[in-house]
Formats: C-alpha cells, structure tokens, sequence
C-alpha cells in the first residue's frame, strides 16, 4: 500500500446514487398513495406486509384504549347525529332595489264585482227615494198642511188634540191601499170644539174631493125621534155603499162625518160598526169615519179637575191617561169603538173663551170692544181650580149671546 485512500470507481458512484434516488422516489409514491386512497405500485407481498403491519398497530391501540383505567368507551352507542343549525332570518326584510332602476307599487286589480254592488246600491236607494216621493205627494193631494193652519188658526184650547187628529190623517193619507177603515173618536165636554173640528174638515176635505165624497152625518137630522130604525140603517147603509164605490173608480179617499152619535139608537150604532170590519172588500176598507159625542164628559172633566197644570208634558200624560180611562168604558157602550182611535177634548180655559167672543164678533161685523167681550165672558160659569179657569160650557153659549147684541 503507498498510503493513498482507496476511490471507488465510477459504476460503484452510480449504483449508490441511483439506490438513494429510487428510495426517495418509493417514499414519495407511498405517501400519496396515502393522501389520494389509490392503489401503490408496490408489489402484492409488501403491500400486504405494510396492511397488516397498520391493523397491529390500530389492534394495539384499540386494545390500550380499553384496558385503561381512566377513559371507558361505550361501542354499542351510535354516534350523535349532527344537529342541523337553523339560520336566523333577519326581521323585516327590506327590498333592494338597483340604484338605477324605478320603484313601483303594486297594482291593484279592480273587481268588477264592486261595481255591480255600487249600482245595486244605487237603485234601491232611488226606488226609496221614489217611494217616499209618492207618499209624500199622495199626501200633498190631500193639502193637509193648510188644513192644519186652519185648526190651529180657529180651534182654540186642543192643541194636543189638532195634533192627533192631523197625525191620523197624514199616516193614512200617504197610501191608498189600506187592510182597515180609519176611525176617530171625538169624546170631551159639550163646547170644546168637537163638532167645529168636524166642520172644518167637512169643509176642507170638499174643497178637495168634492162634495160627492164627504158625508156629514147629524143623527137628530138624518133620523128623527119617530123614523123606525131600520129605514135608517138602510138609509146609511146606501150612503155609504154608494160613496165607497165611487170612490174606488176614482181613486179616493171619501170622508164620513157623522156627529151626535149618543143619539144614535143601538141598531144603527151595529149597522156604523159593520163598515168597521177588516174582513170587507177593498172599497169599504179606504175610509176614514170620524165620530163626535159626549160620551165621556164625565170622566175626562173629573181627571183634569183633578190634574190641571200648564206644563205641556203633563198635559200630553193626561191625554194618554185619559185614553186608557175611555177604552172600558166606550167599549161597554158598544163593541164598534174598540177598533177607533180616541182622542180626548180637554176644558177651555177662560183666555179661550175670550177668544171665541173676539172671532164670533168679528165674523159676525161687530167691533169686538174689549169690555164688552169681558162682561159677556164674565157671565158663563167656570171651574175654579187655583189660578186657573175652566169654562164648564166651553164656547157653545158664544153664538147665541152675540146673537143677541
């Protein structure tokens, strides 16, 4: 040996360089194998070393994990599912609309259901509207209203009287067609102004329909002390049969006045109360019979001695009470006023009866001198009752004491 170191040839350089590069090109290989899950290129023999070197080792590991003293893993228990988190909506949400783009609200689509409710609407408030037209100018045919200026002009004393009478005559007087006969009831003390109410209905309900279709009935008249009753009731009966049916053909309304009905014989009064009947034909059912007497006197001068005031709500209780004490006792007279509408006359205070003499005299051409018409008031009788004057006669003496000036 002459000390030099021993080299290595070229193809022994080469075997080693190429052994390194071919282990580090196996491990690389391995690895991604790994990390892809693809099959390696390895022969059959090591990768079957290399698996069962890998299940030793989890077996081992598996086998420490149960045998420690510390940790215990139940297998039998399945692994909790994962719980599924529910995204949070933000409240109110707010469109965004581009920035270079239009807003628009929604359209409404209008229905035309809407339309045919409106119309629907409509016709029916016109044909209200129309019917109360009619009624209204039915009514105005008939000039109610200045007949009811007439009353309160001449009749002195029964306001609450006129306005029961004009308030019967204007409800029934709106239509034509009626299911009964009107009938009003004149009941109060001789003199208060029952029977010139009836004249001026008489008169004015002329003026209107004619003189063929009113009837003013006086029973002292039309039938006499002596006159059988049965000429009488036939008498009446054509009347107003005949007054019925023409007023049917011209479609009116006729009026019957019949006053001093506590005249009237019990056979007459039934032949009065058959008009009254609903079960009639149509014509005797437009009527309107307005009776005056002096059944009652009694009876409504002993309430309103008892019940004299001023105060109007009163005096409009005292009527109704006045009514409730009437029904009986009519009715026992005769079964006809159970179907007529009864209307009280109250007593004339002593200022009313100043008031007939002023009237009388006037009409009649003679100055109404003032101390003239107190001493002729001064001379009738009167109820005393406080402060107050009830003229027991009412006005009926006026006519004949300014007859006599």
């Amino acid at each position: 040996m002459d000390g030099r170191k021993p080299t290595l040839k070229s193809s022994q350089k080469v075997s080693l360089l190429s052994s390194s590069v071919r282990t580090v090109i196996r491990l690389r290989r391995t690895t991604q194998v790994l990390k892809k899950g693809l099959p390696s290129r390895d022969s059959p023999s090591k990768v079957l070393q290399r698996q069962q070197s890998l299940g030793k080792v989890k077996a081992g590991n598996q086998a420490s994990f149960q045998g420690s003293q510390y940790f215990t893993f139940d297998t039998s228990a399945q692994p909790p599912q994962s719980i599924k988190k529910k995204k949070k909506r933000p409240k109110n949400p707010r469109v965004l609309y581009p920035g270079c783009s239009r807003k628009y609200l929604p359209t409404e689509h209008k229905s035309k259901a809407k339309r045919c409710l409106l119309l629907l609407v409509g016709i029916i408030c016109f044909q209200i509207l129309n019917a109360i037209e009619n009624l209204d100018d039915n009514v105005m045919k008939y000039e109610l209203d200045g007949l009811e200026k007439t009353m309160r002009r001449e009749v002195f004393g029964q306001a609450l009287a006129v306005e029961n009478v004009m308030g019967l005559l204007k409800d029934y007087l709106a239509t034509h067609i009626h299911n009964k006969p009107l009938v009003i009831s004149f009941h109060g003390p001789s003199g208060v102004g029952k029977s010139h109410i009836g004249w001026l209905l008489a008169k004015h309900f002329r003026s209107i329909i004619g003189h063929e279709m009113v009837l003013h009935y006086f029973t002292q008249h039309h039938c006499p002390e002596g006159v059988p009753a049965m000429s009488c009731q036939l008498e009446l009966s054509k009347m107003v049969t005949e007054m019925v049916t023409q007023a049917e053909v011209e479609e009116k309304i006729p009026l019957f006045i019949l006053d001093e009905v506590e005249s009237m014989s019990p056979d007459l009064l039934d032949t009065l109360g058959g008009f009254f009947h609903t079960n009639q034909t149509n014509e005797f059912l437009n009527a309107i019979y307005v009776l005056i007497s002096n059944f009652g006197a009694k009876e409504v001068t002993d309430v309103l001695l008892q019940n004299v005031t001023m105060d109007l709500l009163e005096a409009q209780r005292t009527t109704e009470h006045l009514r409730t004490i009437l029904s009986p006792v009519l009715s026992q007279i005769h079964p006809l006023w159970t179907s007529a509408e009864i209307v009280p006359f109250v007593l004339l205070e002593k200022s009313h009866v100043r008031s007939c003499f002023y009237e009388e005299m006037m009409s009649e051409g003679i100055y109404p001198d003032p101390n003239h018409i107190e001493r002729l008031v001064s001379q009738l009788g009167y109820y005393t009752k406080g402060e107050l004057e009830l003229a027991i006669t009412g006005c009926k003496p006026v006519v004949g004491k300014v007859n006599l000036l």
